[in-house]
């Protein structure tokens, strides 16, 4: 499994020459699709390798930067502690000092209850869903005909049911946080709302601009919808990785930011992108009739 951490790094080197590319031609097709391929490789895990074992994973990426310069005498920075056997982490016995949010995380769904991990589960696999769907359903409008609109009406129905049913099982497991210290408690809890008000909330003017017949409106609340996405699930975790060793001396401080930044600011990157991104030209000849484009949805 070390080894696959180092896959990993690899991949976000990557990953991140894709984006300097795209930053330089304004072409961002590859970068945002190799980060949904990225995404569903690391969400299949919780259901091939099971939530311990794939948390553990989780945890030993951020495992490296956290322990530099950390002190091997036994004292750990405020933020840090070890875990049973050291079995929230893949590197053995390199590191045995990790986040304390990662310690509880793993703990809770380790040798938590079994409603537990199937309300994960399902936000895991139903926002991924959406995730892609959601993608999907930006890069092929339903314009161009009838089997175009049907196939976008489909989507849609698929996707906003999935993300309501994945937003649905993050609420419930973030009511259990009140008492989960290293996640920051309370605030921790309502930052979880917060999240999820900003991934839903976008979903659901998605749906009901399209119904109005505002396509033009739709179309830029889909984009902001793919920004809470990516903020909550990509930008959180980035965010996490460069915030974590910087803020290890205080628990839950590093968390507790990127629980309540990273959708709103996936959002603001998100309409930074719309903006500023060249804007084709629509064949209204060709590009479909407004019953279609509100048949899509």
């Amino acid at each position: 499994m070390e080894s696959m951490v180092i896959v990993f790094y690899g991949a976000l080197v990557v990953w991140a020459a894709m984006l300097a590319f795209a930053l330089r031609t304004a072409k961002y097709r590859t970068f945002l699709w190799f980060g949904v391929a990225l995404m569903v490789v690391l969400n299949i895990g919780y259901f091939v390798r099971g939530q311990a074992e794939s948390i553990a994973f989780f945890i030993s990426i951020y495992d490296v930067l956290d322990n530099l310069g950390v002190s091997g005498n036994g004292e750990l920075p405020g933020g840090m502690a070890t875990c049973p056997d050291n079995a929230c982490t893949v590197w053995g016995d390199r590191y045995e000092a990790h986040t304390s949010w990662g310690v509880a995380f793993h703990d809770r769904f380790a040798n938590g209850p079994s409603s537990r991990n199937a309300l994960l589960y399902g936000h895991i696999g139903f926002n991924s869903l959406a995730f892609v769907l959601a993608h999907l359903q930006l890069a092929k409008p339903g314009t161009g005909g009838a089997a175009n609109a049907r196939r976008h009406r489909l989507f849609g129905r698929i996707g906003f049911g999935a993300v309501t049913f994945g937003t649905l099982c993050a609420v419930w497991l973030s009511t259990q946080h009140t008492t989960v210290t290293e996640y920051g408690g309370v605030w921790a809890m309502l930052g979880f709302f917060s999240m999820s008000f900003f991934v839903y909330g976008t979903a659901v003017k998605t749906v009901t601009t399209a119904r109005s017949g505002d396509i033009g409106s739709h179309r830029i609340w889909m984009f902001r919808y793919l920004g809470a996405m990516w903020g909550a699930f990509w930008l959180f975790r980035v965010m996490l990785f460069v915030l974590d060793p910087l803020l290890r001396n205080v628990e839950s401080a590093a968390i507790l930011i990127c629980i309540w930044a990273s959708a709103p600011l996936g959002i603001a990157i998100a309409e930074w992108f719309r903006t500023r991104r060249p804007r084709p030209v629509i064949d209204l000849a060709t590009a479909g009739t407004r019953d279609q484009h509100v048949a899509a949805t």
